[in-house]
């Protein structure tokens, strides 16, 4: 009898779905369909206004993708004139990009009847306007970019758009498209579907539930905003800006971190001095900010997708940092992408860690910031560095994060971690972190910078003859504005304690003596037989010694 009360789970096939988006969807290695997919797909196919809120890679691109690609193929039986039936609109440029991928994929059965473009792309417009004359099937954009199209009669969607989707509806306004939004809405028809996806419910989704949908089912799941702590664990440790340095250096050295790593900083220097510190002891790494051209920023999160390298160093934006405000730009002398996100909407596959070295500035940053690991069915952890001065957000992230989670026990594990255990670590990174100073930290981003643009540019029309030699292309590459010491990039064996060397891989069983592998290399058979989360492996008895009592 309880089998027979049981829900039964709805799967895609029995939800009414062409065959040749099922064949996409096999092809993908989907098995079944997501809580937040089972339960909105069939309210989209039945045409009602939905907003869809559910956390972070629970697979909400999908959720409304599968839908308006089904309704396009539908309407092809009766509609006689090509038309642009969907306009997807998106906070940022790699957030477009990342959703007309999975459209594609998608729609990979049926490419000829269901054509996709994304114009959020910074070009010319009449660069673009030959592929909107062709009235494709779905268009996807950015909200200033979409409305720029339109107002030069580039895109007529005022008579033919049947849905409107908007994702990540909770950063529209705080990116600043508010005025856009409102202004777009006058060219749009009377009559259309609208879905809005989002990660919360904030105050600015509720402003734009009112302006964008009519008599709306609200699909707000019942979870917290990040994964169970069965599949994600948290860890904290108290350390200031040096000490920091110091267990960062010591954590990826000796390969206690294993697996795709996101470290997040609170500014775009920061990453800067991270990776000028980082490359002197040889661990290459990628920086990830919206100072850089946005294909710049979505080819490195390919390639750190791809498994080209392992470690990211990542900047928040403002927008995201202060919900609600944006960034004067005419007070900035730095000029930044408005349309670039990193802590939000981009797609980090299959990441292990995320280290906050910087501690996050608000509460909703912190938890999309670990929503970057723990997607789908994988584990995941988060270490936070908590300074002095950090120390009040941290209690505002915990107190959050036990509402969430309907605990009253702490979420957050205490990282034991001895500083005086690795204190030849200490010196050496302190000699590095000093060397990378102002003047360094400039000349890096304006040396990244113009070679960035580079690339773009200049090599565009070489990379789409060569598409191979784009494969190759690297965004982890020393920058060499701070004098690099080959030694410091070996770990000689009477720096490491003993309580280490077998963790860390030294001793007997190593081939070349006081080098430690390099970063990137796969682990001990043994690691990866027992599938631990990597930063379990971080809690070793040698640091967890308790003092003597008087």
């Amino acid at each position: 009898m309880d089998e027979e009360n049981d829900e039964k789970i709805l799967n895609f096939h029995e939800m009414e779905i062409d065959d040749r988006i099922l064949k996409a969807i096999a092809k993908l290695g989907w098995q079944i369909p997501t809580l937040i997919q089972e339960k909105a797909i069939p309210l989209l196919l039945e045409g009602k206004d939905v907003l869809v809120r559910a956390r972070t890679g629970s697979g909400k691109t999908a959720a409304f993708s599968l839908p308006v690609i089904q309704k396009i193929l539908s309407s092809k039986d009766t509609t006689i004139h090509q038309e642009t039936k969907a306009l997807i609109l998106a906070p940022s440029k790699e957030l477009c990009e990342q959703i007309c991928k999975v459209v594609e994929s998608l729609t990979i059965k049926c490419s000829r009847e269901v054509r996709c473009i994304d114009i959020a792309p910074k070009a010319d417009l009449q660069v673009q306007k030959p592929m909107l004359v062709e009235k494709p099937d779905i268009v996807i954009s950015t909200p200033a970019r979409a409305l720029q199209h339109i107002k030069a009669g580039n895109l007529n969607i005022k008579e033919s758009l049947d849905m409107l989707v908007i994702d990540e509806a909770d950063l529209v306004f705080s990116f600043g498209y508010e005025d856009e939004i409102k202004d777009l809405l006058k060219y749009l028809p009377k009559i259309y579907q609208a879905i809005l996806a989002s990660a919360t419910l904030s105050e600015d989704v509720k402003s734009l539930k009112s302006l964008v949908l009519h008599n709306p089912v609200t699909l707000k799941l019942e979870e917290p905003d990040l994964a169970p702590t069965t599949q994600l664990t948290h860890y904290h440790l108290a350390a200031e800006e040096l000490e920091k340095a110091t267990i960062l250096y010591a954590l990826l050295k000796l390969h206690l971190v294993r697996g795709k790593t996101i470290i997040f900083v609170n500014t775009v220097d920061k990453c800067y001095k991270i990776k000028l510190y980082l490359e002197q002891f040889g661990i290459p790494t990628c920086v990830l900010n919206s100072e850089l051209p946005a294909k710049t920023r979505c080819h490195s999160v390919n390639q750190f997708n791809q498994g080209v390298y392992n470690i990211i160093v990542a900047s928040d934006e403002k927008a995201l940092e202060q919900p609600g405000e944006f960034v004067d730009r005419k007070k900035s002398k730095r000029r930044k992408d408005k349309e670039s996100g990193v802590s939000r909407g981009i797609d980090f596959q299959f990441v292990a860690n995320v280290i906050n070295f910087d501690f996050p500035l608000d509460t909703q940053s912190y938890v999309h910031r670990a929503g970057r690991t723990a997607r789908g069915n994988n584990q995941g952890s988060v270490l936070s560095f908590v300074s002095i001065k950090e120390q009040g957000l941290h209690e505002d992230v915990e107190k959050c994060l036990k509402t969430g989670h309907n605990t009253e026990e702490s979420v957050f594990k205490k990282y034991q971690f001895k500083l005086e255990e690795v204190e030849p670590f200490k010196y050496r990174a302190q000699d590095a972190w000093r060397a990378v100073t102002r003047i360094a930290v400039r000349e890096a981003r304006l040396k990244e910078i113009k070679q960035e643009i580079f690339n773009c540019k200049k090599l565009k029309s070489y990379f789409e003859d060569n598409p191979n030699d784009l494969k190759v292309l690297r965004h982890d590459k020393a920058l060499h504005t701070v004098r690099i010491q080959q030694h410091l990039a070996d770990v000689p064996d009477y720096i490491v304690p003993p309580t280490l060397k077998n963790l860390a891989g030294v001793g007997k069983k190593r081939k070349r003596k006081g080098v430690f592998k390099k970063i990137g290399e796969s682990s001990s058979s043994k690691y990866q037989a027992k599938k631990r989360n990597p930063l379990l492996s971080m809690k070793f008895e040698g640091f967890q010694k308790k003092k003597k009592t008087s």
